[in-house]
């Protein structure tokens, strides 16, 4: 007796189930970092004595290369080995962050436990995007990517304000991190469930025009496209680096930044929350309106409402302006995160899709570092204040890159 296979079909409706488990999935991969943003620059200045401001970023930098390096290679091991597969690896490794953590008894332990965390972050994180173009259409391309950023950055912007409180009720370290352990454990369960969408990928492989042309990319040919060969693909590596810096850049001198200014924990945990969690509610709206609007709009303003957004917070002098500018600054990168990530899978080929947002991903997340890196440098020299101003000058010049040379894909 022949056994027929059932043919996968490809939509977020006729994949529902798949798809709400993969953002429920990718809601505890942010919570993961939420933890972080609060508590780590605090921890660094309280309990482990560091002066310099390049000192207490320095876990941002090894988390941001090591996220970076591993988003690069994280789309081609998923190319060959299956996303299912990647995404467990994923969580396995990012059980040790906090645990390492919980237990570190010097800065050097925590800058190992962001090694891992950026791990963590490169294989689950790019798994949950891929999984979700994978089964989507391509006019749904925007509003998967917006929907599974909304559940990360919810995620984050949750656990800043969650471990925010903790801390203030208990201490900066252990407790926090408990519930990271937590988080990681319910994620493992998640990744168990969801299903594979290799023979989804297949399809669209088949379906796609781009197709059958005869032309395979190699590694380096992707990496050479994406960074700068096409003018497209490049233009969007640059905006996503400098969207990066710049978030690299506030997560370890925001809460330094507004400390000097005499908030509380409590009150800098709610600024700190604040800017993810509009990052990831506006881009409920930003990546299905990429899909009706086209990308370079967004990507353009988007880049230009962050610079705009952080000049502001340094000219303010108020909890409830710095409160705004926080928003601003969530929504500026809300309008950019979906949409340049739509916008790299309207260009690339299924076939190697997923290697090249692995390239955009790696120039991307390389932001984290070198936002850090040179937010730190600057900080020690000039003072927090011109560190953030200077910094605005990379979005901005993103802004205007995007508007000269990004054709609408």
């Amino acid at each position: 007796m022949e056994v027929k296979m059932i043919q996968p079909k490809i939509g977020i409706k006729e994949n529902i189930v798949q798809f709400i488990l993969l953002v429920v999935t990718n809601l505890f991969v942010g919570s993961m970092v939420g933890i972080e943003r609060t508590v780590l620059p605090l921890l660094g200045e309280e309990q482990f004595g560091l002066a310099s401001a390049s000192a207490a970023l320095s876990f941002i930098i090894s988390f941001g290369f090591s996220k970076a390096i591993v988003n690069y290679f994280a789309g081609q091991i998923a190319d060959r080995l299956g996303r299912k597969k990647v995404l467990l690896l994923g969580w396995t490794v990012g059980l040790l962050v906090p645990i390492l953590i919980i237990f570190a008894y010097a800065w050097w332990v925590i800058i190992v436990a962001n090694i891992l965390l950026g791990i963590n972050q490169g294989l689950a994180w790019s798994m949950t995007v891929n999984m979700k173009i994978d089964i989507s259409k391509p006019n749904q391309r925007g509003t998967a990517v917006g929907l599974n950023e909304f559940a990360g950055y919810s995620g984050v912007a949750i656990m800043a304000a969650v471990s925010g409180y903790v801390a203030s009720s208990y201490s900066l370290k252990p407790e926090p991190f408990y519930i990271g352990i937590g988080i990681v454990i319910i994620g493992i369960l998640l990744s168990l469930i969801v299903k594979d969408t290799g023979k989804h990928l297949e399809l669209q492989i088949k379906n796609s025009v781009t197709s059958g042309t005869g032309i395979t990319w190699s590694s380096n040919e992707v990496f050479a496209l994406t960074t700068w060969k096409d003018k497209n693909l490049s233009t969007i590596s640059f905006a996503g680096l400098s969207t990066n810096l710049k978030d690299g850049m506030a997560w370890g001198l925001f809460p330094m930044f507004f400390a000097t200014a005499g908030l509380t924990v409590g009150q800098i945990g709610t600024i700190v929350a604040i800017y993810p969690a509009a990052w990831g509610i506006f881009q409920l709206f930003t990546g299905p309106l990429s899909d009706k609007v086209g990308r370079k709009v967004l990507i353009t303003y988007g880049m230009w409402t962050q610079a705009a957004a952080l000049w502001f917070i340094i000219a303010a002098n108020q909890y409830s302006l710095w409160i705004l500018g926080a928003l601003m600054l969530g929504l500026g990168t809300a309008m950019v995160y979906p949409t340049l990530q739509a916008a790299i899978s309207d260009v690339a080929a299924p076939e190697w899709r997923a290697s090249s947002m692995g390239v955009y991903r790696f120039w991307r997340d390389s932001g984290y570092a070198f936002g850090a890196l040179i937010a730190g440098i600057i900080a020690d020299i000039l003072g927090v204040n011109w560190a953030i101003g200077l910094v605005a000058l990379l979005p901005f010049t993103a802004g205007v890159l995007s508007m000269k040379r990004l054709k609408e894909t």
